[in-house]
């Protein structure tokens, strides 16, 4: 992965990153503020149902109070207590008195708890009131039963099923017997539509009163609520815990129809066994301004449940937005990250490049490369030390290069001496004897002139031939470069010596000739004669490497935009001392090898811009690698 495209990742990365820590941040922070305004709702909500509840019990208490006050129900009390036996004729007053007071219920009942008259329902005449049967004809010397002081909530029966109520009860006595005034309005939709809702916020009252979910009771302002299955679950959680309870509400796929429903009990109090029916379900701590406060929870009942629904929709709605929102500033941040990244790329890519690029000519053997200096920071400062770093590279050579060079020529010096030495001394000597034979034995300076001059031309032959190499080592062309294909140059090396290696077939010290040669091996730009010569020093010196036989090997490989040459032999081998000094001049390992070879193999394959190297082990044989490039480096273009 290039600069640019990390810089580019790194960039946009950190764009997104933000965008979604700022994001997530605010997505949080509204949900809990709308969760806390829908709490804060329901609970309002709750509150004013409970003082609008309060209110309505003490209007219920009021107009039962009325009613217990009345001439009519006083005259009814006295009747009793005078111990009229027909009671048939106070059937119809209960009706006239719940009109008169407009009260939905209205009952009185006698000290035992019998039904004298009902407004709601007539043919309860006779029947046990549940709320005043606790007396009982044994019990009626003892004092009255204990009821509810204010309003609670209680089931009714009605002629065409139950219904729930707010009641309150209230005694008139004129005698010894009293006489109960029973009196409530009913707790429905009508109720409901005295709350004050606020928007997007709506309140249904489910009526519990029957053992099972009973859609029909689940009421909203307009009556029964339509499609609302999914809150039972809700209502049968307030039923089992009798606690409070929330609950999410997906009405349908798309999340902003959700709503969030708050479930609060209702109950009122537990009057006798006869009447618990299906609807005793516990007590609720909700309840309990609507209870009498002397009476445990465990004497009240579930009366019903208020729910208050909180619609999600401005919440899912404002969420969208700012996903929106986020999703256009991270886009709107990418392209600015890519433009950032580019320019920025650019600003320090470019000098970048061009001093990677200034480095690789510099590898390549041009010291002279520069890189300009475009700024004064950094990467400016960067490039002013390069171009620093190269010239004294160049002058580091150029004292390198002077030193070598006399250290050359006083190696070469020290080594024409040393060959040169050695045939002087027989001239010499041969011409002592020469001049002493001339002057004692004049008979004899015949036989002594033919040695000699024998002898003269032998070791003046020698000096032709160490000054002829010397010559021609000195004289080393350029490389001529052409397409050349280096399996070619390898087989025609191998012609050269193929009547050698046949001889050596007919003796015992026999030499096997292996080849391993890259099939399709591209050609290289190089000067085959050079070429042939070097790999020719290369088997000659194998050849000499193997006077008792063994294993010769040329082997050749493709290494991409490298050829690789490789000879190898089986002799006695090197050690790492030789092998360091092989290329050296004039440094030979045999006894009448002049020291050349390799050199000039070193030579030719530098021209090339190649690189040689010797891998020897004592023993079992030496190898030597060249490497040679496919095209010539942009350095050794002007020299081809």
């Amino acid at each position: 992965m290039s600069f640019r495209q990390k810089l580019l990742l790194l960039f946009a990365a950190t764009v997104l990153l933000c965008v979604a820590v700022i994001s997530a941040s605010v997505y949080s922070t509204i949900r809990r503020t709308f969760e806390q305004a829908d709490q804060d709702r329901a609970n309002a909500v709750a509150a004013q149902f409970r003082s609008e509840f309060q209110r309505r019990g003490r209007e219920v208490s009021s107009k039962v109070e009325s009613v217990a006050a009345s001439d009519t129900v006083q005259h009814i009390a006295l009747e009793m207590n005078r111990g009229a036996t027909d009671s048939g004729e106070y059937v119809a007053q209960a009706h006239t008195l719940a009109g008169q007071q407009h009260l939905d219920f209205l009952e009185l009942v006698d000290y035992r708890g019998a039904i004298l008259s009902s407004a709601q329902w007539q043919a309860k005449f006779g029947y046990p009131e549940a709320a005043i049967s606790q007396a009982t004809p044994a019990q009626a010397a003892t004092p009255a039963p204990v009821i509810p002081a204010g309003a609670f909530l209680k089931r009714e029966e009605l002629p065409d099923g139950a219904t729930l109520g707010l009641f309150a009860v209230r005694v008139a006595r004129v005698g010894e017997q009293p006489l109960y005034v029973i009196g409530g309005e009913r707790l429905d939709q009508g109720f409901l539509s005295t709350l004050d809702i606020p928007a997007g916020t709506r309140v249904l009252l489910y009526q519990n009163l029957d053992a099972k979910w009973n859609p029909k009771s689940l009421l909203d302002l307009n009556g029964p609520a339509a499609g609302v299955d999914q809150i039972a679950p809700l209502v049968a959680q307030v039923c089992d815990t009798l606690q409070e309870s929330q609950r999410v509400i997906h009405w349908t796929s798309d999340s902003a129809d959700t709503e969030v429903f708050h479930a609060i009990p209702l109950t009122g109090p537990i009057f006798s066994a006869t009447n618990q029916s299906s609807t005793d379900q516990g007590s609720l701590n909700q309840g309990s301004n609507q209870s009498p406060a002397n009476q445990s929870p465990a004497t009240q009942q579930l009366m019903g449940v208020l729910l208050v629904g909180s619609s999600r929709r401005p919440l899912i709605e404002l969420q969208r937005q700012i996903v929106s929102t986020a999703m256009l500033v991270g886009g709107a941040g990418i392209f600015v990250a890519v433009l950032a990244s580019l320019w920025f790329a650019a600003r320090v890519t470019r000098p970048v490049a061009s001093l990677a690029e200034a480095a690789r000519r510099v590898a390549a053997g041009d010291l002279g490369a520069k890189v300009e200096v475009e700024s004064s920071d950094e990467l400016g400062e960067l490039a002013a030390s390069f171009n620093r770093m190269t010239e004294d590279l160049v002058q580091q050579k150029d004292r390198t290069l002077q030193a070598e060079r006399v250290a050359a020529w006083r190696e070469l010096a020290r080594r024409l001496a040393h060959e040169l030495k050695n045939p002087l001394f027989p001239l010499q000597v041969t011409v002592e004897n020469l001049m002493r034979a001339k002057q004692r034995s004049p008979e004899m300076f015949e036989e002594v002139f033919h040695e000699g001059t024998a002898t003269l031309l032998a070791e003046i032959d020698h000096l032709k031939t160490i000054i002829g190499r010397f010559s021609e080592f000195s004289k080393m062309p350029q490389p001529q470069r052409r397409p050349t294909q280096v399996n070619d140059v390898a087989h025609s090396v191998l012609r050269v010596f193929q009547a050698q290696l046949q001889d050596h077939d007919k003796e015992k010290n026999r030499i096997v000739v292996r080849t391993e040669l890259a099939e399709a091996l591209p050609e290289i730009s190089a000067d085959p004669d050079l070429l042939h010569r070097a790999l020719q020093n290369l088997v000659l010196n194998a050849i000499d490497a193997l006077p008792q036989g063994g294993e010769l090997a040329i082997r050749t490989r493709d290494l991409g935009d490298r050829i690789e040459l490789s000879v190898s032999d089986t002799g006695c081998g090197l050690t790492q001392e030789e092998c360091g000094r092989l290329f050296t001049p004039y440094y030979t390992t045999k006894q009448h090898g002049t020291g050349l070879g390799l050199a000039i193999v070193q030579s030719v394959v530098s021209d090339h811009g190649g690189k040689i190297s010797v891998e020897s082990t004592k023993e079992k044989g030496t190898t030597f690698r060249i490497e040679l490039p496919r095209e010539p480096q942009p350095w050794q273009v002007g020299q081809t």
